[in-house]
């Protein structure tokens, strides 16, 4: 069944039946002015511009000039590997999942810089896949040949990375930081071990649990079922995991590049469905930091959701509380079973006005060293400034 339609019929069939067995309440909504955050150390984001409908080509230089801009590579030494952390959510095509051109520009760029191995993937979501110990249904090879991202890997010249086609045992446990919500450590997939370098590349999309999906959310593709089942079912701080899930180890010794394409957005629903929106001026944003890039992809998020047609605008779904929340214990069940859905906490999904509003990025700050400062640089000559002057107010933490 597909997502919009099990949703709809979730919410027309299933309400008053899940309702009364609905767990702990899901953390409210604070306002920026009452919460404590604190301003951490300097954050360059590094923006370029491209056209509507600009040809692949323009877009893979763009990619470049982000990418370029936004480190000298001097972490990469001749024959080290390095992972692609994808978003192939379903078989959709960007902007549902990662940019396949941006792919294959990446690829591109980290062949000249010396990558001896370049790896791509990524593992579909549950209600696409569904994994255990003793069975597989589903398959993200399949689905990233439908979304086009196999494709673009392919013809880069890069290894396409399955998680689930390694099996049950091929995850081991990273840890997350002392006093966070999880109970258990994550278990992430072993071909991280055999790579010196991790680039995340998100798209940027609105997600109908989340409120969005940028870098931070990504990492939930690494996770076994056993962890996602965790992340759902304990649903009242699923939005503080998120962010905790980017503090593992792993990623906090081995992520140098954030970057994604952000030419087409899914501005609602999310994070297959919805409204694609191709604004007249695109971007490509890039930053050393998940944290600032998440910042500035949110905000460009919001910026295009503001000026979509109102035709276009789901409100029944896009903006309900009760779907979410129904959504998430059916999301449970395919995990665990309808025991753990139904004795599951309930998500609270946030308006998201600001992206002071966010409690995922909020979550971030206490855990990264408190709110980055953004600097925002152009990185070619296709970026308008007004348009970056409007990010970067929209990023200023507020007095």
């Amino acid at each position: 069944m597909m997502r919009r339609d099990f949703i709809k019929v979730a919410v027309g069939a299933s309400a008053m039946a899940l309702c009364p067995f609905i767990g702990g309440a899901g953390e409210s909504q604070v306002p920026v002015k009452a919460r404590q955050l604190t301003l951490g150390s300097q954050a360059k984001v590094f923006l370029a511009g491209v056209s509507k409908g600009a040809p692949e080509q323009s877009i893979k230089l763009a990619v470049r000039n982000a990418a370029e801009a936004a480190t000298d590579f001097s972490w990469l030494s001749k024959g080290d590997a390095v992972f692609i952390k994808l978003v192939n959510n379903s078989g959709k095509p960007y902007p549902a999942t990662t940019s396949p051109t941006a792919i294959a520009a990446m690829v591109e760029i980290l062949k000249e810089k010396g990558a001896r191995r370049l790896i791509v993937g990524d593992m579909s979501g549950v209600q696409y896949l569904r994994f255990s110990p003793t069975s597989l249904s589903g398959s993200s090879r399949a689905l990233m040949a439908s979304s086009g991202v196999a494709t673009a890997v392919q013809a880069s010249g890069a290894e396409m990375h399955c998680f689930e086609e390694g099996g049950w045992n091929a995850f081991y446990e990273d840890l997350p930081a002392a006093g966070s919500n999880w109970k258990h450590g994550l278990m992430m997939p072993n071909i991280l071990k055999e790579v010196q370098h991790i680039v995340l590349m998100p798209r940027c999309s609105r997600h109908i649990l989340a409120g969005s999906s940028l870098g931070l959310k990504a990492a939930v593709g690494y996770w076994r079922h056993d962890t996602r089942l965790e992340y759902h079912r304990d649903a009242a701080t699923l939005q503080e995991k998120t962010a905790e899930g980017n503090a593992v180890k792993t990623l906090r010794t081995k992520q140098r590049l954030v970057i994604s394409a952000a030419d087409k957005l899914l501005t609602t629903v999310g994070p297959d469905k919805g409204y694609v929106f191709e604004p007249d001026n695109g971007l490509i944003i890039a930053s050393g930091s998940v944290v600032a890039h998440d910042m500035v992809s949110l905000a460009w998020l919001l910026e295009n959701r503001r000026i979509i047609p109102a035709s276009k605008r789901d409100g029944f779904i896009d903006e309900s509380k009760l779907v979410p929340m129904i959504a998430n214990h059916i999301v449970t069940s395919w995990l665990g079973g309808w025991g753990p859905a139904l004795a599951s906490e309930t998500l609270t999904k946030n308006s998201l006005n600001t992206i002071w509003d966010d409690r995922v990025l909020t979550h971030s700050y206490e855990i990264f060293g408190g709110v980055p400062a953004i600097l925002l640089e152009s990185a070619n000559s296709a970026l308008p400034e007004a348009l970056k002057n409007r990010l970067g107010r929209m990023t200023a933490l507020p007095a």
